[in-house]
């Protein structure tokens, strides 16, 4: 194991569910035009930085020349690398820890994945290490201050670790990273789904509340924040 290595219980304990979460973020695509428009991975070599169960690795590959898949659970690396990924492959590794020589990807995607700040400065450098000159880091996170999911993010003590808004702006306004909002929705095949999916990311009492307040709800309002930085 890796010392920055974090277990993500919604994830690690749900992998298949996880796996539904992912199918129901972002329906119309708004996310990844912005991620395109920040760093376009085509004909570039892209590392998924926490890559987890390695869902999106098939989506990167579609047109990027190379995708590589870092993930430090030991569990979730082994579901990563049953994927048949085209021009792809997964490597067991961390944030501070990036089993890459130096100058080696374009672009690194990190999904909700090491960088909470303040404390991330070592898994910054070490992505700096592995980016090629103008190359770029795009770090996707929640939005915590608009949207129906940041206010369960604000009911919810399991969201107290990862900081707050004002500290993840700062930290990364002091490091020059370009700041993006982009708006978007969870949109589940059905109201049993959402529920199912939101009890993997929020106490039972919140969701709870959220569900008798919204009966029959399969979609909710969900926000995205990113942060770019270049080498």
């Amino acid at each position: 194991m890796f010392p920055d290595f974090h277990r993500a219980p919604n994830i690690a304990d749900h992998p298949d569910l996880y796996e539904r979460e992912n199918e129901a973020i972002d329906p119309d695509g708004r996310l990844w035009r912005a991620l395109r428009d920040q760093a376009d991975w085509a004909g570039r070599t892209v590392l998924d930085l926490g890559c987890g169960t390695g869902f999106w690795l098939p989506r990167y590959a579609v047109d990027a020349a190379g995708v590589i898949g870092v993930e430090p659970d030991p569990d979730l690396l082994a579901l990563a690398r049953e994927r048949e990924v085209e021009r792809g492959e997964v490597r067991h590794g961390s944030a501070e820890h990036i089993p890459l020589p130096d100058a080696s990807v374009d672009v690194v995607h990190a999904r909700f994945a090491y960088f909470f700040p303040p404390d991330c400065e070592p898994g910054l450098a070490e992505v700096r290490r592995v980016l090629r000159p103008g190359g770029a880091l795009v770090v996707i996170d929640n939005d915590w201050r608009h949207g129906e999911f940041a206010d369960l993010l604000a009911a919810s003590p399991w969201a107290s670790a990862q900081g707050t808004a004002d500290t993840t702006d700062a930290w990364w306004r002091d490091r020059g990273a370009v700041r993006t909002e982009v708006t978007s929705a969870w949109r589940c095949r059905d109201a049993a789904e959402l529920e199912a999916v939101l009890r993997i990311e929020f106490p039972g009492e919140v969701v709870d509340g959220w569900v008798r307040a919204n009966p029959g709800r399969r979609e909710l309002d969900y926000r995205y924040v990113l942060f770019t930085t270049t080498a």
